[in-house]
Parts: C-alpha cells; sequence; structure tokens
C-alpha cells in the first residue's frame, strides 16, 4: 500500500492518538505514529508538541525509522533548541554504530541541525567519524565540516577540523578526496584571503589520481579546483592538461565543460610550437559539438560557453562551421546563439557557405531572426573583405524582395558597408533612396539621412530628400534628428547656394524649438562655425572618416579572460563577473588566466611608467601589510608622537578630452575660442544668448558646508569583553579636522583612572593628535564623553579592509583592545575640488581598468539635492549636464593622503519609478573604491 493514506487524516484529538502511538511498546506501530507525524509536518501542521516522543524514537536499530526520525529532529531543531539536546546522545552512540549507514546517517544529520548549543557537543563525534574506517562515512564526514563551518566558523578552526580536510586530499578513496575538495572550496568561497586550498604538484598528483575513479559531480569539484591552480611551468601544464583530456569524452556535460576550462587556462602557459598545442585545438573541438546535439536549454548554455571560447581560440572550431547552422526546429534563442557563432566563425575559407546560410535565414518566418541574418551579412561583408561584393548583392537582393523589416536592416547595415569600403559600392545609392517612403525605423531612417548627406555630391535632389524628412522633424526621434541637423549641414557645404534656406531652417528648428540639450547645443556648434569659419566648418565637418572595426560586439579581453575562467558557470552564460550578479559579493574573487612562460611578454616601455617612478616600477600608494600583531603588542601608550606627513602621489596631466567627443571644447578649452556675438552674419542671425560659455555651468552657490554627516555611536568595545569599560564611538570631520567622539561607560564596581589610547599602524596614518585626556576618575556607573582629535602623520600600513583601525586603551586596571571601521569620507579633504580642465585630462590619464562601476539603490534624490548633500561631505560637483533625459554628475574628491577619486554619477530626474543611481568611479588606487561607493551610499541615505 502507499503512503498517501498518511496524508488523510485530519481527526480532532489527533496529536494526543500519536503522542499514544509513539509511546507504543510495538514497533511496527511506532514507526506508522512517525510516518503520521512527518506527513503533518510535511502539509505544515505544527507537531513540535511530539518533539520528546519522537526523540525516544530515535533508540531503535531499524534504519528506516531512524532516518524519519532524523528527518523530524532537522525539522524542529531550531526551533526547539532546548529538546534538541536531549538528542546529542544518541547521535553519540549513532557515531559509534556498528553499521556504517548508521553512522554517515548521525554525522550528515548533525551537519544539518543549525543550532548553535548542539554544535559543541557535535565536534567529537565528527572528529571521530573523519577518521572512521568506512569511506562513506569519511565522505560524508567531510561535507558535515563545511555545514559546521557555515554555523560557527571559529569552532571548525579551533577544533583542527580543517587540517584534518586536507589531509582527507590523501586519501585512498576517490570519493573522499572529491567531498574533501568540495567542503574546502565551499569554505575558501566565504574567506576569499584564506589559503586553505594550498595546492602543491604532490596534492595536484593525488587530486589527478582520484579524478579517474570519482562520479561525476566529485570529477567537478576536482576539475574545478584544478582550474584554480597555477602550474610553475608550461611542462606541468602539460602533464596536467594531459592526465585531464579523458574528461573530455565524459557524458555529463558539466563534467565536459568543467575540463575545457582547466584545458583553456592552462593552454594560456603553453608555446603556440608545441606539438602538443595543436593536439589540444585537435580534441577540444569534437566534444563541444558534442554539447550542441542535447535539448535545446543544453544547447544554449554550450552556445554560450562556446561563444567566449571563439572569442578566445577562434582555431579551435575554425573547421566546424556547419554545426552552428540551424536546424528549422530550433526555439529562437539557440537560433540566435548560433548566428553570432557563426559571424565570429566567418573566414575567407567558408564564406561563400555562411552566405547561402544567411540569404536562406533572411526569408524565414521569424521577424527577430530575419532581422539579426540580414545584420549578419552586413558583418561578414565589414570582416571578409573579398567576400564584400558578394554581400552586398545579396543585400541588394533583399531589398526588392520590399518586405518592410528587411529593407530597413538592410540599410543599416549598407551604411557600415559605405563606412568599412568607401567609394566602392556607391552605385547602389539610387536603389536604396527608392525605398525611402517605406522607412519608418528611426534607425534606418537616420542610416538613410547619413547616405544622402554623406554623398550628397552624387544625389541630384539630395535637398529634396532631407526636406522631406525635415518637414516632420519633431515627430521624429532624437537619433533622426541629430543625424538629420548634421545630413543638412553637410548638404549646405557641399551645396551652399541651393541650400541656405533649408539649413537656417533646420538650425533654428535645433536650437529655439528643441528642448533636447544635445541637438541644442550641436545646433550652436554648427550655427557658431559656419558664421565665423566656413573654411574651418569643411574641416570639422567633412572631414575624413575613420573606418570602422570588424568586430564592435567583441568582450573586453580582460573580462574575457576572467569569464574564461567562470566556464560551466553562471557568469559564462550571463557573459558578466560574478561580482556583478552575486548579491553582496560575498566571496567573488577575480580570476584571471596565468601569465605565459615564455618571453611573449615584453618588458613595459618606459614611457608607460608614471612620472617620479624608475622605469617597470609601480609607485606604492599605500604600503603592504605587514606583522599586525606584533605591532599592537609593542604599542607604547605613552602621548603620541607626530610623524613625516605623507607625501602626495603627483598626478601626471595631459592635453587629453574625458568623453572623446571634444567635452573639453565645449567648456572652454584651449582650442575652443568662442567667437564674439557680433561676428554673427545677418543672414545667419539668429539669437545665440551666452552661447556655450555656459553650456556646463552648475547652479553658483550650492548651499553653505555645514560639517559631513556623522554616523550614530555605536559600541566598539563591550563591558564584558573590557573588564566592565564600555567604549561606544563615531567619527566626524567638522571644518578639516578629524576627530573620535568617544563615550566611555564604567560598568565594574571600581574607579577607573590613567586612560591612554594608541592606534596600530593603518592605512591612512590616523593617529591621536593629542593625549586622551579624562579629567576625573571615572567611578562605577558614570559616562564621560570626549572628543579626541586625530591627525593623518601617523605610520602607514596597508589593512585589510582598508579602513580598518586597530586600538589599544589603557587604564589602571589593563590594556584592552579593539578593531572598528571608520567611515572614508572622513578623510575627504576642503580643497578635493578640481577644474573642469583638470578633471577632463585626469579622468584620460587614469586607465580604464581602474573604473568600477556601482548601482546605489533606492536613492530619489534628484541632482541639485544630491550634490548638495554631497558637497557638505567634500565630494564636490565639477560639471552636470543631461544626457537623453539622464542628469549625469561629474564630481571629484581628494583624500588626506592625496589621493583623488574622481566620479560620474546617473540620476533619473523626475521617474518615481527609478531611484537607484548609477556610480562610476575611477581612482589610481583602485582599492579605494569600493569604500568610496559606501561613503556614497552613507551620506546620500542618510
Amino acid at each position: 500500500m502507499t503512503d498517501s493514506k498518511y496524508f488523510t487524516t485530519t481527526k480532532k484529538g489527533e496529536i494526543f492518538e500519536l503522542k499514544a502511538e509513539l509511546n507504543s511498546d510495538k514497533k511496527e506501530k511506532k514507526k506508522e505514529a512517525v510516518k503520521k507525524v512527518i506527513a503533518s509536518m510535511t502539509v505544515g501542521k505544527d507537531v513540535s508538541a511530539l518533539f520528546p516522543d519522537v526523540v525516544n524514537c530515535m533508540q531503535t536499530d531499524n534504519l528506516e525509522l531512524k532516518k524519519l526520525v532524523y528527518l523530524y529532529l532537522m525539522n524542529y531543531a531550531k526551533s526547539q533548541p532546548d529538546m534538541a539536546i536531549m538528542a546529542v546522545n544518541t547521535f553519540v552512540k549513532d557515531c559509534e554504530d556498528p553499521n556504517p549507514l548508521i553512522r554517515a546517517l548521525a554525522v550528515r544529520t548533525m551537519g544539518c541541525i543549525r543550532v548553535d548549543k548542539i554544535t559543541e557537543y557535535l565536534c567529537e563525534p565528527l572528529r571521530k567519524c573523519l577518521k572512521d574506517e568506512d569511506p562513506y562515512v569519511r565522505k560524508t564526514a567531510a561535507v558535515c565540516v563545511a555545514k559546521l563551518h557555515d554555523i560557527n566558523a571559529q569552532l571548525v578552526e579551533d577544533q583542527g577540523f580543517l587540517d584534518t580536510l586536507k589531509d582527507l586530499i590523501s586519501d585512498s578513496n576517490p570519493m573522499v578526496v572529491a567531498n574533501a575538495v568540495a567542503a574546502l572550496s565551499e569554505i575558501a568561497e566565504s574567506h576569499p584571503s584564506s589559503n586553505l586550498l594550498d595546492l602543491n604538484p604532490q596534492s595536484i598528483n593525488k587530486l589527478l589520481t582520484a579524478l579517474n575513479e570519482c562520479t561525476e559531480w566529485g570529477q567537478i569539484f576536482i576539475l574545478d579546483c584544478l582550474a584554480n591552480y597555477t602550474p610553475k611551468d608550461d611542462r606541468e601544464a602539460q602533464s596536467i592538461c594531459e592526465r585531464v583530456t579523458p574528461r573530455l569524452s565524459h557524458a555529463n556535460s558539466a563534467v565536459v565543460l568543467s575540463a575545457v576550462k582547466v584545458l583553456m587556462k592552462f593552454m594560456e602557459m603553453l608555446s603556440k610550437d608545441l606539438d602538443y598545442y595543436g593536439t589540444l585545438l585537435k580534441k577540444l573541438a569534437p566534444p563541444l559539438v558534442t554539447l550542441l546535439s542535447a535539448e535545446p536549454e543544453l544547447q544554449y548554455v554550450a552556445l554560450r560557453n562556446i561563444n567566449l571560447i571563439v572569442q578566445k581560440r577562434p582555431e579551435i572550431l575554425k573547421h566546424e562551421m556547419k554545426v552552428f547552422f540551424v536546424k528549422y526546429n530550433d526555439p529562437i534563442y539557440v537560433k540566435l546563439e548560433k548566428l553570432d557563432i557563426m559571424i565570429r566563425l566567418a573566414s575567407q575559407a567558408n564564406i561563400a557557405q555562411v552566405l547561402a546560410e544567411l540569404k536562406e535565414y533572411a526569408t524565414e518566418v521569424d521577424v527577430d531572426f530575419v532581422r539579426k541574418a540580414v545584420r549578419a551579412i552586413g558583418r561578414c561583408a565589414i570582416k571578409v573583405e573579398q567576400s564584400a561584393e558578394r554581400c552586398v548583392s545579396t543585400l541588394l537582393d533583399l531589398i526588392q524582395t520590399k518586405v518592410n523589416y528587411v529593407v530597413q536592416e538592410a540599410i543599416v547595415v549598407i551604411k557600415d558597408i559605405f563606412r568599412k569600403y568607401p567609394n566602392k559600392y556607391e552605385s547602389v545609392i539610387a536603389t536604396l533612396c527608392e525605398n525611402l517612403d517605406s522607412l519608418d525605423e528611426p534607425e534606418a531612417r537616420a542610416a538613410m539621412i547619413w547616405i544622402v548627406g554623406e554623398y550628397a555630391e552624387r544625389i541630384d535632389n539630395a535637398d529634396e530628400l532631407l526636406e522631406s524628412f525635415l518637414e516632420g522633424f519633431h515627430d521624429e526621434s532624437t537619433q533622426v534628428q541629430l543625424q538629420l541637423l548634421t545630413g543638412i549641414v553637410k548638404l549646405f557645404l557641399k551645396k551652399p547656394t541651393e541650400t541656405q534656406e533649408l539649413v537656417q531652417q533646420v538650425l533654428s528648428l535645433a536650437t529655439q524649438d528643441s528642448d533636447n540639450p544635445d541637438l541644442r547645443d550641436r545646433g550652436y556648434i554648427y550655427w557658431r562655425l559656419l558664421s565665423t569659419d566656413p573654411v574651418a566648418a569643411k574641416e570639422v565637418v567633412l572631414a575624413e572618416k575613420p573606418l570602422i572595426s570588424e568586430e564592435t560586439d567583441l568582450i573586453e579581453p580582460t573580462l574575457l579572460d576572467e569569464l574564461i575562467c567562470y566556464i560551466g558557470t553562471l557568469a559564462s552564460v550571463y557573459h558578466k563577473p560574478p561580482s556583478a550578479f552575486v548579491e553582496g559579493g560575498r566571496g567573488v574573487v577575480h580570476k584571471s588566466l596565468p601569465p605565459r612562460t615564455a618571453s611573449s611578454e615584453s618588458a613595459e616601455s618606459p614611457e608607460t611608467a608614471p612620472a617620479g617612478a624608475p622605469p617597470g616600477e609601480q609607485p606604492d600608494v599605500i604600503p603592504a601589510q605587514g606583522d599586525l600583531l606584533g605591532d599592537l603588542l609593542n604599542l607604547d601608550l605613552g602621548p603620541p608622537v607626530s610623524g613625516p606627513p605623507l607625501t602626495t602621489s603627483s598626478v601626471q596631466m595631459g592635453a587629453v578630452d574625458l568623453l572623446g567627443g571634444g567635452l573639453d571644447s565645449l567648456i572652454g578649452g584651449t582650442n575652443f575660442v568662442a567667437p564674439p556675438t557680433a561676428a554673427v552674419p545677418a543672414s545667419l542671425g539668429a539669437p545665440i544668448g551666452s552661447g556655450l560659455s555656459d553650456l556646463f555651468d552648475l547652479t553658483s552657490g550650492v548651499g553653505t558646508l555645514s560639517g559631513s554627516y556623522v554616523a550614530p555611536k555605536a559600541v566598539w568595545l563591550p563591558a564584558m569583553k573590557a573588564k566592565g569599560l564600555e567604549i561606544s564611538g563615531t567619527f566626524t570631520r567638522q571644518v578639516g579636522s578629524i576627530s573620535m567622539d568617544l563615550q566611555l561607560t564604567n560598568k565594574a564596581l571600581q574607579v577607573m583612572t590613567d586612560f591612554a589610547i594608541q592606534f596600530n599602524r593603518n592605512s591612512f596614518g590616523l593617529a591621536p593628535a593629542a593625549p586622551l585626556q579624562v579629567h576625573a576618575p571615572l567611578s562605577p556607573n558614570q559616562t564621560v564623553e570626549i572628543s579626541l582629535p586625530l591627525s593623518t602623520v601617523g605610520s602607514v600600513m596597508k589593512m585589510e579592509p582598508l579602513n580598518n583601525l586597530q586600538v589599544a586603551v589603557k587604564n589602571n586596571i589593563d590594556v584592552f583592545y579593539f578593531s572598528t571601521l571608520y567611515p572614508l569620507h572622513i578623510l575627504f579633504v576642503e580643497d578635493g575640488k578640481m577644474d573642469r580642465q583638470m578633471f577632463l585630462a585626469t579622468w584620460k590619464d587614469i586607465p580604464n581598468e581602474n573604473e568600477a562601476q556601482f548601482q546605489i539603490r533606492d536613492c530619489p534624490l534628484n541632482a541639485e539635492a544630491v550634490s548638495s548633500k554631497l558637497q557638505s561631505s567634500n565630494i564636490f560637483t565639477v560639471a552636470k549636464r543631461n544626457v537623453e533625459g539622464q542628469d549625469m554628475l561629474y564630481q571629484c574628491l581628494k583624500l588626506t593622503n592625496g589621493i583623488w577619486v574622481l566620479a560620474e554619477l546617473r540620476i533619473q530626474p523626475g521617474n518615481p519609478s527609478c531611484t537607484d543611481l548609477e556610480l562610476s568611479l575611477k581612482c589610481r588606487a583602485p582599492e579605494v573604491s569600493q569604500h568610496v561607493y559606501q561613503a556614497y551610499e552613507t551620506i546620500l541615505k542618510n
């Protein structure tokens, strides 16, 4: 009979009946009763009242009954911790049972009971099980250590379980090895700084030996662990690759992808001249192709990973183009992904095949797929020059079909082809102009306007064509309006006599009737250029354009290298690093590929070394961390001695442009001289007002300085840890001086006197600027408030985290130690405002890899409120502008040690549904960025 009968009882007084049955002498009746209890628990009834009765049933040899009782115990131990202690003796007993299944069951259940009171009782049984003679018990105990570490990390470390886990890596049983690796990896993820998996050639050898005999999930754990190892040379890398390669033929796709990840990572260290390198490339292709015969969901994951692999090493799959051809029954998400990989693999050798296939796709019924196929033909033309002519004729054939969305996509890609191959295919312009009336999508209209403006001298009725667009100027999207403005200015410079009225019309529409700042600004620039120096205007507007690049959607190389290290994980499907989607970022470590061992890396050229540093040496902004404990123990608790001030790091400046689009010229840079208003001729005499000089001007007077934000006091040293002395405090910055506001409370029974304070060396040299003045003895239950002035000229040492401050306080009773985190905004100095030119130059000067992106959630403030709030904490706004409805604030701040941090803050004004702010930070010391972001969040949300 099935167990469904247990779920059908709804009698009253059921608990009482169950209690009687649980205490029955008959084993069968007991088992039936426990099953009923579990059934009630499963459907959500509260059966916690039966806890003592169910626990009594643990004393049995029946494995099934024991499992049921343990299941009940796991569920209710948290709500009944005092009762759960009753079960401890049984656990201890079961861990010594002759049956290994019962021993393993006991240790597994122990790991699932997340009650602090019980954990210390479980250490002894767990220690025995870790050394059990049966491998099944040992492998279960290994996982239990990871669970216990999650509940009480300190206990696990004190009891020496981590060392036992490390020993299990040398176990004779492969499943024990795999579980030990899995447990250590799990613990290491939550403690990135700890070097738990201390891998060396000997331990790697043991892992590789276990790899062949593990279950599939055991193999995945071991392969993922191998991927975190960096071999000492190319020979070791090759040896590991040879032993991992057989995993490529495994039936489980997760094992295959984990093996591919290890091989892709270690191939970095192999020289391309090696025969083995070529062999490895050939071996990698078949398993990847096999993944594409799985069900669509698995295919998609495989394709997303293959997309990364093809960007890193296209040679692996260069002969496998046919497997990426789309099948009629593929879901759309698989089709689009395959199409993307086809373009990446397109080359002169296979372009004919690819084009025939793409032309076929362009006649499909799925609109999204057809659009992407047409774009793909254009991308092929740009990528493979020899095929450009064939691609253009294919696109023209598609335009002849007169299918609206096909025509529009074709025009968009033909514009790109003109950019790539100027003066080659312009003969097709006449055909494009015939389809002008059918264009209704902004991107296609903008592309057509660009073509007409760019080749106006070849089109007889170019002015009529552009005038037809001008009639509905205000109804067009911004993209079309901007393109139309530029197109008509180009036309005017090529045919000035016939189009003067047209250009005046578009300039007045753009500058006077439009409320879009981008359009208005571009209109003003063209107006001034045309009115003051038409020759210069011609040089600017009709300048020769750079050729467009082949692949515009490639992943940035450093990000690609990081994603290769995450093959087979969610990051490889999202194409984003884990830090972008893992909440809180706990345990997220940035991974990178190992450096090549061959001398392919050329020495850094002296030109790239920063000013003032010898070639090849980067200046340390903050010294590295030393022996902290030694420092604290050697504290001199006399009055503080002021040290020499820190030298500020020099900032190398160049006349560079922040946004690459001539921003420096817009804000009155050196190369731009605003023309006098009188110079505007009568024919172009529209009012320009104050023009561009105030284009980026901020509202002057952003409110008076009221001192930076002060956090409420927190308890730093509880009385129970300091023999009755309780210390609470916070940090403040007022008019350039930093202080630590302390509240000392005496909760002891004796008077406290002779107070002194000392700081350990820290990241920013914080030190007391005066002795700790407690003027009268501190009597029992008395509280005193003290403001301790701080200086930033103490000894410097990089701390982890950066804003950690270790403090020692002495009184007549003892010396007490505590550590606290200070908010970074107390270090933002008052003279931290840059002028705009310096901001532009510095932003460009700081490498792009130093840029960090953050989101400040649920902050419903407008730009003025944000700017004012931040200015009171010495974060200064350099410029403000509005881009496509978003307010952009460009800000800077300077730390006490001379480090500048530049910020770009995006705000969506007037949109109550979107209250998140986007913050980009650039800094020469990127480790500061996270703490600056926290300061932003703290200031704006308080």
